[in-house]
C-alpha cells in the first residue's frame, strides 16, 4: 500500500524567469546558491539555468509539498538574501508554482544512460 501512497504524492516546482542587469548574473548566482542553502525540510533540488550570452535566467526549485515550499521560501535568512539580490534584477522576475506530473529519468545500463521506456 505504501507504493500506492508514494505514487499519489505530488512534487512541486517553483519556477522563476528573470533578467539581471548587465554583468550581474554571477553575483546573482552566488546569492541564489546562498538562498538555496537555507532550504531544509522538503527541499528536493534546484537548477539555475542561464540563456547563453545573456543575463537572463530560469530558476527551478523542487519541493515535496506546498507547505514545505512555503516554509522554506519564507524564512528570515532567505528573505534577507532575496533583499540583497533584488537590486540586481532588471525587473522583478515572473514566477509560478507547478505540479510535477511527469518525471522521466534516464535508465542506466552498463554505465551508459538511455531513455527509459
Amino acid at each position: 500500500m505504501s507504493d500506492f501512497q508514494d505514487f499519489l504524492t505530488r512534487r512541486y516546482a517553483h519556477v522563476a524567469r528573470g533578467e539581471f542587469k548587465p554583468g550581474k548574473f554571477e553575483e546573482a548566482r552566488d546569492l541564489y546558491e546562498e538562498a538555496v542553502a537555507t532550504y531544509a525540510e522538503g527541499f528536493e533540488g534546484a537548477y539555475l539555468l542561464r540563456e547563453p550570452d545573456t543575463d537572463q535566467g530560469l530558476s527551478v526549485i523542487f519541493w515535496d509539498n506546498l507547505e514545505h515550499m512555503d516554509a522554506g521560501q519564507h524564512t528570515a535568512a532567505h528573505d534577507a538574501i532575496m533583499k540583497k539580490m533584488a537590486h540586481l534584477f532588471r525587473q522583478l522576475p515572473d514566477s509560478g508554482i507547478y505540479e510535477v506530473v511527469c518525471d522521466i529519468q534516464p535508465k542506466v545500463t552498463n554505465g551508459a544512460a538511455t531513455t527509459a521506456k
